[in-house]
């Protein structure tokens, strides 16, 4: 069993890592929309075809934006950290349940 709990706790931090790298690049994002940005950079274009997705259907879901400020990236970086918080937490645990068996 202890492979199994080896196994999920793996999972758990390769998932940790990727939904906080996605949360840089959010705020990245957040941070070269203040900006007039070169629509052809590739960063840029990166930034916007990684996040645009998930944005967009927040902005669907939820169209709130105050003054012209959009807050999308923030509901989104919310988002980002309570599933680190939820899942990433209960796999940990659930690997130390197995493991403990």
């Amino acid at each position: 069993m202890f492979i199994i709990a080896y196994f999920l706790e793996a999972l758990a931090d390769i998932l940790h890592i990727a939904l906080i790298a996605y949360m840089y690049i959010v705020i990245a994002r957040a941070i070269i929309s203040w900006v007039n940005p070169d629509p052809y950079n590739a960063i840029v274009r990166f930034l916007y075809n990684v996040t645009d997705p998930v944005l967009y259907r927040i902005r669907r879901l939820v169209p709130f934006s105050i003054g012209g400020i959009d807050f999308t990236p923030m509901i989104l970086i919310l988002a980002i950290y309570f599933l680190d918080r939820f899942i990433v937490q209960s796999l940990y645990r659930l690997a130390v349940g197995i493991g403990s068996v």
